[in-house]
């Protein structure tokens, strides 16, 4: 979080407008002007982050911001709203609101705000672009859900690949919108992949329940009841038709825990293939050429992230280019920086947060034309 704002920080006085000589007989200058009031809808699974990502361009460009966390994990946001009170910054440019989707509605659909951010589902996505529509039409960037794909190929380093398509689906429990949900490995290594794979997650499944406080705890529950029912119900369907490779298990006891699951090659039509489970539910297919691995790889709604496995550069950088999606990683799973924007293709949103490209969605461009004979 804290670098996000220092990178913001930097653009303060260093995002510039344009200026054209008067080739035409006038000069013209371009500036970019604060938006105005910007409300910042965010998420329960990383909500300090979100906070920085919406907050900290709003800011750098001369705006005013009101903050609605998820009603699932408030308090961070509380206490950095304690923090701004205390560094001095004047009432009203950074406001927090609290409670659940009537306050979002009302921030999105209020006639005063003129530009809304908003981190979470494609289904409330809907919602708030909807409500922004109907209103005053004001500025949305929503960053939505994910189905992303990660590409194995057989010349892939295997020991560093198995890091990163474990850590891209158990990461946060898998409650991660960019997370590697699909995986595509090259039938000459499946086996011995899928293999190593499974070991992986059968020993992050024995430190379930583990003692938060304690530094060998790396994997936790589910935020809550609700989502730990919608989690168990997506696996226990797929259950009806296939069989968990490893997983497949849950329990309800110090927290609402769901082991690491992978299912082996599930129907196309699949809910769990389709659908975004925001829990550590891998599917993993097999494939023979790189046009197929493509063809599966963007066969779904979604395109927020992907990820891309070889040593051969020349394919990493075609892969990459293929693939739909906002992130690529190659030879990682998907990350962020500030530097570079983030956001999707597709039902996984509109527009980007980070990098200068967030400054744009929270300025209006200004031109000005003074003629030269004056």
């Amino acid at each position: 979080m804290a670098s996000v704002f220092r990178y913001y920080a930097g653009w303060a006085d260093k995002y510039k407008g344009d200026f054209f000589p008067p080739t035409d007989g006038f000069y013209k200058i371009v500036e970019h002007e604060p938006i105005g009031v910007c409300a910042g809808i965010t998420a329960w699974n990383a909500s300090l982050q979100f906070l920085a990502w919406k907050s900290a361009p709003a800011l750098a460009t001369g705006n005013t911001i009101i903050l609605k966390p998820s009603e699932k994990s408030p308090l961070g946001t509380l206490v950095v709203g304690y923090l701004i009170s205390k560094a001095g910054f004047p009432p009203g440019v950074v406001q927090i609101v609290v409670g659940g989707g009537p306050t979002g509605h009302l921030l999105s659909s209020h006639m005063n705000i003129q530009k809304v951010s908003f981190t979470g589902s494609t289904v409330t996505g809907r919602k708030i672009q909807d409500a922004a529509t109907k209103s005053n039409l004001k500025r949305v960037t929503l960053e939505l859900g994910g189905k992303s794909p990660g590409i194995v190929f057989d010349d892939a380093d295997m020991e560093k690949t198995l890091f990163w398509c474990t850590f891209g689906i158990t990461g946060n429990t898998g409650q991660v919108c960019a997370a590697t949900s699909r995986l595509f490995v090259h039938e000459s290594i499946a086996e011995e992949f899928v293999s190593a794979l499974k070991t992986r997650f059968k020993a992050i499944a024995a430190g379930m329940g583990g003692d938060p406080l304690d530094s060998d705890t790396t994997y936790g529950p589910i935020i809550d009841e609700m989502q730990y029912q919608r989690v168990c119900e997506f696996v226990e369907e797929a259950k009806a038709d296939l069989s968990p490779e490893v997983g497949g298990d849950s329990y309800a006891g110090s927290g609402y825990f769901v082991a690491p699951t992978i299912f082996l090659n599930p129907p196309d039509n699949a809910k769990i293939y389709r659908e975004e489970v925001f829990g550590p539910v891998l599917c993993v297919k097999t494939f023979k050429t790189e046009d197929e691995a493509l063809t599966l790889a963007n066969d779904t709604d979604y395109g927020l992230a992907g990820s891309v496995y070889t040593q051969d550069l020349k394919r990493a950088l075609r892969v990459s280019r293929a693939i739909r999606g906002g992130t690529v990683g190659v030879n990682c799973a998907s990350v962020v920086g500030p530097q570079v924007p983030m956001g999707g293709f597709k039902l996984s949103g509109v527009g980007r947060e980070m990098g200068e490209y967030a400054l744009r969605h929270y300025t209006e461009p200004k031109s000005i034309w003074i003629s030269a004979a004056w």
